[in-house]
Order: C-alpha cells, then structure tokens, then sequence
C-alpha cells in the first residue's frame, strides 16, 4: 500500500534531532526506536524521482519496491506494511527536501533510495542525523561511499547501495575501450552532478592507467541544448572515444549533435547509466544507432518470474533498469526490519534505529535478483552492497531507435569481461 502525503516540518523541529524518532525511555538502542502499537503497519520511506525528465529511472524504482511488497502478500509480522514516496528529484535539494519530511515522520522505520547520486548526496546529512538509514537502488558516485572527505568523500553511516560502485563500473567501462573497442584517445563530458563527475573521472583514471590518451576533460551544463561550443573543442582534441555519462534530456542533444559534429564522424559514443532508459534511443534518434553504453545486466529464472510479475502488474516492460536492484533493496530492508524487531507481551513492536542499521551491514551472500549480495562497511565502499556481476556494455540499433525494443543488447559482461552472457 503507498500512503502519500506531506508531514508537515514543523514537526521535524519540534522532535528536534537530538531525540530520535520514536525513542522513550524503554528505549536502549543509542540511536532511538520506532514503538509501533498492536495495529500499526509497517512503514517504509522512498526517496524516487518520480516526476520530470529523469522520472523513468524513480518508477521504475518505485515498482521494484511496489513488487517486494506484493509477493511478501503486502505484509510483515503480521502488519499490513505501506510505503510513503516522497519526490527527490535528480537534486541535492530535491533530496534534502524529501529527507527532511520523511524524517519528520516518526512511524518511517526505512527508506529506499535515493535514485540518483546528487539527492543522496543531499538527504544523507539529514538521514544521518535522524539516525535512520537508506538502501539506494540507483546510486552508484563514489563519493557517497567514500569517508575521506579531503578526497570529496561524503560517506554516512546509514547510507547503503545495492547498485555497483563507478570505481568498478566506470572504471570496466575504460578496460572495454581500450581491450576490445582498441580506442587510444578519451574525451570525457560531465555536468557538475556527483554522479557524472565521479563517473568521468574514474573513466579518464583507468583510461590513463591502461596506457590510454585523455586528451580533453570538459564539462555541459544542466539545461543546455546547445552542445556546439563543447563539441567544436572536443572535435580539435581529436578523440577516438567520447564518454558523456549525461542525464537526459542532455545526452539526447549531445549524442544528436555529436553525430553530425566535424572531425567526430568517426569516433566511438558512449555514455552510462543514467541514460540507460528506454526513451533515450528514440529521444536522441538516428545519432544513439551504435552508441555505447554500461547498464544493469539482470537474468537467470528468478528475474525471468519477476519480468513476467512485472508484466502482469503494470502492463509493460519496466522502463529502465534497476527495478531489480530497487527489489533486492527493499527486501533487504524488510529482512532487516523483521530481524531487529523485539515483541512485547501484549504485541507492541520495538525497533531499534542502530540496530536496524546492524542487520543491514551484516547481510552477507544475500541470494537477491541482482547476485549476490553483501554489505561493506570500510571506505571507499562502505555501505557498497551491490554485485558486479549484475553490469555489462550495451550497444544501441535500430530496433532500439524504431521498434522500442529495450534493452539493447549487451556485448561485454562485466563479471566475465567478454562476450559469454552477454
């Protein structure tokens, strides 16, 4: 069941971070309880970005999260379980905003997400604070992983992930140019988002250290349509790959624009998960016919089951590509919300915030949809629960630009680094 609604933050100020959420004095957990009565659901949180441009990646999220709930038959010990959805954005501020109303609510035991890496960067403070956690199914910077903030860490405890860490699938992303695409030359185009940044850094890195030649590193900004200035310097830097792990709408008038870019006829696109949705190949047109891209790579019968679920409850395919890692994720939140919770004599349930905290960090060879899976709690991959096994290049054709075929088929498996599975 999802439960929509604001909590208003004159709430958030009057509980004070100070005293967590739900502590009183039968409380002995260092970070507060959640006290739920005999009849009270469970209730979980989800951070998504559900509306605009990148609003594909949140819902499919959203009905990751919506099935785990569905095939435990929308309970768990013995309460109807809900889910709140608050709209993160693709934002820091989208996702401070959304942190602080679900924090603001005392009966929120969990939250899933957040989708992209800026919200996360900008709810975790506040998550931190109110000693609660999150279990992102689509983040996958660095640096939210990372403690060390003197190297732009922002790493929290209660901050969890079930999608692979870039310092891994970025920096496959660089072995794949330059072992198989036989590429020597780099340009790489961020955004200034914490994702993109991350993302084209590691890549140039790893580029760099397998004998590669970056030879420009630039950046778009965030509502530009017109990629003529940085496509005319890229072009005079003469590379043979291209790597723009953008958002759309910008990686649709990138690539588009590329495509028809002198002196980068020839050269190799590719771009990353954040365009990994089923609209981009149509959004961006003839250009993204032969565009490169890393994505979530998901198979074997249970997630055959879960498609066809999918199919059932929606009517469609999912739109992008980590609906299976929103699954894993929310089931290890309800795992670890039924083994920290304590009974009472008279059917009172007590929650410990900490504790629920320890259950997630100790998750170890979790059987999940997406591997599996185990939690780490040592910088630069603390809170890293995601399998790489679950990632491979795609490449993008003409059934992708005019079918509607997704997702494009994939040519490198990551876990295998070639062509078997793939």
């Amino acid at each position: 069941m999802i439960r929509t609604g604001l909590i208003s933050l004159i709430l958030a100020l009057m509980l004070g971070w100070a005293a967590p959420v739900g502590a009183h004095s039968a409380c002995e957990d260092p970070l507060g309880c959640v006290e739920l009565g005999a009849d009270d659901p469970i209730v979980i949180g989800a951070m998504l970005v559900v509306s605009g441009a990148n609003s594909a990646l949140g819902l499919d999220a959203q009905g990751g999260v919506e099935l785990a709930i569905e095939a435990r038959g929308g309970m768990l010990l013995e309460r109807e379980i809900e889910m709140v959805v608050e709209d993160s954005l693709c934002s820091a501020e989208g996702g401070q905003a959304a942190a602080q109303r679900l924090a603001a609510d005392p009966s929120i035991i969990g939250i899933i997400g957040t989708s992209c890496s800026s919200a996360a960067q900008g709810a975790l403070p506040i998550v931190n604070a109110a000693g609660m956690l999150m279990i992102a199914p689509s983040n996958t910077s660095p640096s939210l992983t990372n403690e060390d903030t003197a190297s732009g860490g922002v790493y929290l405890p209660g901050y969890f992930r079930t999608s692979p860490n870039d310092l891994i699938r970025s920096a496959k992303a660089a072995e794949y140019a330059i072992k198989v695409l036989g590429v020597a030359s780099l340009a790489t185009v961020h955004d200034g988002d914490t994702y993109t940044e991350g993302a084209t850094r590691v890549m140039a890195e790893r580029f760099a250290e397998l004998g590669g030649d970056v030879v420009f590193s630039g950046a778009v900004n965030k509502g530009d349509t017109d990629m003529t200035a940085i496509l005319t310097e890229i072009a005079a830097s003469g590379p043979d790959i291209v790597y723009f792990p953008l958002f759309e709408p910008e990686s649709n008038f990138f690539g588009a624009q590329m495509a028809t870019t002198p002196g980068l006829e020839d050269a190799v696109m590719m771009t990353a998960a954040a365009s990994f949705v089923e609209s981009f190949p149509e959004n961006t047109g003839d250009a993204a016919i032969g565009i490169y891209m890393s994505g979530p790579l998901v198979g074997g019968d249970a997630y055959e089951a879960f498609l066809t679920t999918w199919l059932d409850e929606f009517g469609e395919s999912p739109p992008s590509g980590y609906h299976a890692h929103a699954y894993d994720a929310a089931n290890i939140l309800l795992d670890a919300i039924e083994a920290s919770a304590v009974a009472s004599d008279d059917g009172d349930l007590t929650i410990g915030r900490s504790a629920l905290r320890d259950a997630v960090h100790a998750v170890e060879d979790y059987p999940g949809l997406t591997g599996a899976l185990t939690c780490y709690d040592e910088s630069p991959y603390a809170g890293d629960c995601g399998s790489v096994t679950a990632m491979a290049i795609f490449h993008i054709t003409e059934a992708e630009v005019y079918d509607g075929n997704w997702p494009p088929p994939a040519v490198w498996n990551f876990a295998t680094d070639s062509f078997e599975d793939a």
